[in-house]
Order: C-alpha cells, then sequence, then structure tokens
C-alpha cells in the first residue's frame, strides 16, 4: 500500500486526506495544534462561541462535491443554510443597503442610490458571471495553469476579461457611485488583496457572493472543520494531533518523510505540506536542498494582507444589524494605500463585524451578541509593532464603529484579540499574512506555486497560499488538485 504524509490538518490537508483516503492511500496526517481545522477555529467562553477564521461561506458545490468523494452527502452532514440578507453595507453619509442574490430587488435598492447604476450592476455581476464560466476551469478548477494555457482562450474573450485593468477601473466603467463602486470593489480583500493593485479577472468573487449566494452551517463554521475531520478519520485516514514537524526529509531530489519535533522519523512515498508555501521552502526543507531562488522569492514576494479581529460578548442586542456587517471608511484608497504603501493598519479603517447569534441564538446567551470584528491589517512589518501598539488599535476600530452610532464599549463583558503577531504564531503563516503572495497582477495567477513543488520530487503542496488561492471552496480544490497529482504519480 503506498503511503502519504500530510503536514497540517487544515481545509485543504483535509481535503486531500479524504480524497486520497478513499482511493487506498495509507494517509497519515500530522497537525501542530489541538485541533483540526488550520485558520478555520472557534472559540467559546462564558456562554458565548465565535469562529476565529473563515466566517462567509460560498461555493456550494465544491463543499457538495467534497463530501460526495468521501461517500456522503452533504446536507446529511451540515446544515447549510442560505443568509439574507448576504452582507448589510453602511455608509458614513446614513446610505444602509442589504446586499441580496435576488438580481431584481437588488437593482431596485441600488436604484435609490443612483437610478444609472441599477443598470450598471447587473451588467457587471453579467460580466463577474462570465469571468467564472471563462476563466474557472483554468485558473480556479483545474491543475495550475502555465503562460502556454492562454492559447485556449478564444481571443474576443481574453479581451473581455481585461487581464491588465485594474478590479477598480473595471468596476468603475460599469457603475458611478461610490458606494457601489465600494461595495464591489470589497471583494479583493477576500484573497487578501486592494481593488486598486488586484487585476480585474478577480471580479470573479463577486459572481460567486452576489449571483450564487452565501451559506451558513448551523452550529457554526467550524462544524465544517469538525465534519471534514470524521470524514477522513472514517475513510482511514490517521489524524495525529499535538504532532509538530520539523523537518522534510530530502534524499536524492526526493521527498521522502519527515522528521518530527520531538526527533521521531517518518517516511512515507509522497509529503503532502498543507502548509504557507513561504515556511515550506524557507523552514521546513533543509536549506542544503531548497531551492534558493524560489525560496527567497516567496519569502521576499510583497505579501497579502493579515488580520486584526476581536472577539466580543456584548450584552446587548443591536437590531439594526444582520448576520454579516460591513461599516465602509470614508477614503478607500487612503485605506488601502495605508495597508500596501505605508504598511500601517488603516486609520480609518472598514470594519467587518459577523454575528452568528442572529442565525444562531445558542452563540450567545440571552439578551446577548458574539461579536467578531475583523479589519484588514498589514502584513507583519518594522513600521507598526503590534506588541505595543494593539490596544490602542483597538480603540481606533471601536471608534470607527462609534462613528455610525454604535457605542459598543460599556456593553462588552468578555473580550479577546487577535493581532497578525498572534495568527503569525498560530498558523505559521509567512508575516502573519493571510493568503501568501499579494495578487496584485496576472501574473501572480502563474507565479503562485502549484500542487507539485516540482523542485523536489514526491512533494506536493496544498493551501490558500497556492493554487488556486485563498478561501475556503479554493482551499478545498487545492486539496482536492493536490491529491490527484498524488494518485497520478503514484500510480
Amino acid at each position: 500500500m503506498k503511503s502519504v504524509i500530510i503536514i497540517g490538518a487544515g481545509i485543504g490537508g483535509l481535503s486531500a486526506a479524504i480524497h486520497l483516503a478513499v482511493q487506498g492511500i495509507s494517509v497519515t496526517v500530522l497537525e501542530q495544534s489541538d485541533a483540526a481545522g488550520g485558520k478555520m477555529r472557534e472559540v467559546r467562553a462564558e456562554g458565548f462561541r465565535w469562529d476565529t477564521g473563515p466566517s462567509v461561506i460560498t461555493m456550494r458545490p465544491v463543499l457538495e462535491e467534497l463530501f460526495a468523494a468521501g461517500g456522503r452527502r452533504l446536507d446529511d452532514e451540515l446544515a447549510l443554510a442560505p443568509v439574507e440578507p448576504l452582507t448589510r453595507y453602511f455608509y458614513e453619509d446614513g446610505v444602509v443597503l442589504d446586499a441580496t442574490r435576488d438580481r431584481a430587488a437588488m437593482a431596485e435598492r441600488i436604484g435609490r442610490i443612483d437610478p444609472a447604476d441599477a443598470h450598471g450592476y447587473a451588467a457587471y455581476l453579467d460580466h463577474a458571471e462570465f469571468l467564472h464560466r471563462v476563466t474557472g476551469p483554468l485558473f480556479v478548477y483545474g491543475p495550475k495553469p502555465s503562460l502556454a494555457d492562454l492559447a485556449k482562450f478564444n481571443p474576443l474573450d481574453a479581451l473581455r476579461i481585461e487581464p491588465f485593468s485594474p478590479l477598480s477601473k473595471s468596476i468603475a466603467r460599469r457603475v458611478r457611485s461610490p458606494h457601489v463602486r465600494q461595495l464591489l470593489g470589497r471583494f479583493a480583500t477576500y484573497v487578501g488583496t486592494s481593488p486598486y493593485l488586484a487585476p480585474a479577472t478577480l471580479g470573479v468573487i463577486s459572481h460567486v457572493e452576489l449571483n450564487e449566494g452565501v451559506w451558513y452551517p448551523r452550529g457554526g463554521v467550524y462544524t465544517i472543520a469538525r465534519a471534514l475531520e470524521g470524514l477522513a478519520r472514517s475513510a482511514g485516514a490517521d489524524i495525529r494531533l499535538n504532532t509538530d514537524v520539523q523537518r522534510i526529509i530530502v534524499r536524492d531530489g526526493r521527498a521522502t518523510g519527515v522528521l518530527l519535533a520531538g526527533g521521531e522519523t517518518l517516511a512515507a512515498d509522497a509529503v503532502l505540506a498543507n502548509a504557507d508555501a513561504a515556511r515550506v521552502y524557507n523552514r521546513l526543507l533543509p536549506q542544503e536542498v531548497a531551492p534558493a531562488k524560489r525560496a527567497q522569492r516567496l519569502g521576499l514576494a510583497p505579501a497579502s494582507c493579515s488580520g486584526f479581529m476581536l472577539l466580543l460578548g456584548v450584552v446587548r442586542e443591536h437590531p439594526q444589524l444582520a448576520h454579516h456587517n460591513i461599516f465602509f471608511s470614508r477614503d478607500y484608497e487612503r485605506e488601502f494605500a495605508d495597508i500596501f504603501e505605508r504598511d500601517v493598519p488603516p486609520a480609518e479603517p472598514t470594519v467587518y463585524v459577523s454575528i452568528s447569534s442572529k442565525t444562531d441564538p445558542e452563540d450567545a446567551p440571552p439578551g446577548c451578541e458574539n461579536w467578531y470584528v475583523l479589519v484588514n491589517a498589514p502584513p507583519l512589518g518594522v513600521a507598526f509593532d503590534w506588541r505595543a501598539q494593539a490596544r490602542a488599535y483597538r480603540d481606533v476600530v471601536l471608534d470607527q464603529l462609534e462613528r455610525f452610532g454604535i457605542d459598543l464599549a460599556p456593553h462588552i463583558v468578555v473580550e479577546r484579540m487577535v493581532t497578525p503577531l498572534d495568527i503569525e504564531a498560530g498558523s505559521r503563516s509567512w508575516r502573519g499574512a493571510l493568503y501568501g503572495e499579494l495578487f496584485d497582477s496576472p501574473w501572480v495567477a502563474f507565479r503562485r506555486p502549484g500542487s507539485r513543488a516540482g523542485d523536489i520530487k514526491g512533494l506536493y503542496l496544498a493551501g490558500g497560499t497556492v493554487h488556486p488561492g485563498g478561501g475556503v471552496p479554493m482551499v478545498m480544490l487545492s486539496g482536492k488538485l493536490a491529491a490527484n497529482a498524488i494518485l497520478a504519480d503514484l500510480g
């Protein structure tokens, strides 16, 4: 029986474990923490429960396919409910907009802001659906593309996807209201980039949310990780928690196993690293065999954003809020310039607030709410000291909410703060970046590592820092693609 070691029980690692184990491969998953799920975690305290990683679930068919691969029906394992409104958007001029996948209702709501944009919004979502249909097979659902694959595009389609136009300009060509432009531009943050840097092709992200909808699993997003762990174990995978991998063993140019932190070695026919790609090349591989050029490029490449989070137990209910809420900053360009040019957290941030107790009342005591607050932040660097300045920045975030009429501070009874330092320590992501290399040009899709490490035979990669990218469904696909590569190579 062929054997595979998977480093990391994140969503990509669990996806790969399921696809491999059902094919009769002996799978051992090694997870350094005390729970599976990677960045998908949960925290409980004093009657409150928070999801601390992903909070927006899209692309339901990807989840259905993964459970089917393990011989189960998604609906038998998870109660995945549609969320409406998708998100409630708040603007400082008093405008409040509930996003919905109902195109007619959304056109009517946007028409109240700017009548011309009702048509422009519909035109943009038609374009986003076109992007998904044309680019999805190459850039999402299949193996990592090469430049030669561009020849597969119809020349007219290649022009329509606007490969060299920034996302912000693609949006501006179709809608004129600053409110609608800001709404559509925020989807760049789903892969940790800026709408002013991201290629227009990332408009495909708006399609999977605004056209296809948002889902929430009853019991919390972490139930996905729990269900996948159970599915992998039932398929035969051996998942070992609290097991830290110190080094990938490489002999004669081939990965042959791993060295654990306690000194034990485990051998395998292949190794799959469900870990940050930069960490794999700069920390897990022996430096005498790690390809210096790739290790250096991954270590020095501009990094995607990190995040600053507050987990708040609030003794008060806010009927004006929905499950997902966005409080927009007044100057979006300045906000992203702070993050990616000045390398500091935004002076006036856009604030995302998820209150899952709106959907799952059990997540908070009666009369209370569980607030998951997230602000985009720069990857770790020298311009901002989170050890010294985190508490002050927490006040900046609460002050921003107060501008929208929400005086939260007197009602907080439980509080946890998560900075980029905590993200780096907990997930071992390079510089605390959530999605690896910054998606600031159309060429990143070709530079991003693929399923096969390439430089070292028998070594494979999965997770949000490799093809096809970040987000729960994409990471699931990365595990599937890595498993397919392993199965093909092992015969």
